[in-house]
Order: C-alpha cells, then sequence, then structure tokens
C-alpha cells in the first residue's frame, strides 16, 4: 500500500486489525489439510473484504504470499530429484512460518505488511 494511500485512510478499527490478522494467520490451515494455505486466506478475504480496505489489502497481500509459496513448493518438489529440493523446501517452509508471523502481528497493530519476494497476482 502506498504511503499516500495510507494517509488518505483513517487508522484501520480493531475489528478491521483483527480481521486482517486472520488472513494472514489462515494460512496456517495448511498445517491440518492440503491446499489449506491457499483457501484458508482466500476464504477469510472473501467475506471480509467489502468490510473494510484494510482487510481487503492484507487479505490480497496473505494470498499472494501463499500462491507464490505454492509455486515455490512445487519447484522445490521437482528439485527433490537432484536433492537441493529437500533442502530448499525446508528454507521456504521456515521462511513461510517467519513471514506469515510477522505479517500477522503487523497487521494487529494496524501497519499495511508487504511480504518480500511475492508475485502479486491480485492487485
Amino acid at each position: 500500500m502506498t504511503m499516500e494511500f495510507r494517509e488518505l485512510m483513517p487508522p484501520p478499527s480493531r475489528e478491521a486489525r483483527q480481521w486482517a490478522m486472520a488472513c494472514h494467520f489462515a494460512a496456517f490451515l495448511g498445517l491440518v489439510f492440503p491446499f489449506g494455505n491457499l483457501l484458508g486466506p482466500l476464504i477469510v478475504w472473501q467475506l471480509k473484504k467489502d468490510q473494510d480496505p484494510f482487510i481487503d489489502q492484507q487479505g490480497k497481500e496473505a494470498l499472494n504470499f501463499q500462491i507464490t509459496v505454492a509455486v515455490a513448493g512445487l519447484v522445490c518438489l521437482l528439485l527433490m530429484l537432484v536433492v537441493i529440493g529437500f533442502l530448499l523446501i525446508g528454507l521456504l517452509g521456515l521462511g513461510a512460518l517467519v513471514l506469515t508471523i510477522i505479517a500477522g502481528i503487523k497487521a494487529n497493530e494496524g501497519a499495511a505488511y508487504r511480504y518480500p519476494f511475492t508475485w502479486r497476482l491480485l492487485k
């Protein structure tokens, strides 16, 4: 989110911050069932995106990041044929875990978080 856009918006409400955090933390559904890391943020974002622009922006950011992680995970699976993928998938999982936690905390503080190295398909 650009600085100009944030300056025009009032600070997000407590409820908006919590739903934005839920968009990020919904990715942990991937620990429970396959593709939960994509479905969790998608469902929360779709249900709450019209409630507040902050939720909409953070939901898109969370979903874009999880799409990027899924694509990178597929690349790691292919690279397991040449062994390096085993190391890379571990690093990818650790990085996704840390960045998701940071994003959720920042969203709960009302800060618009942007994940690094993210392919932003949803604008």
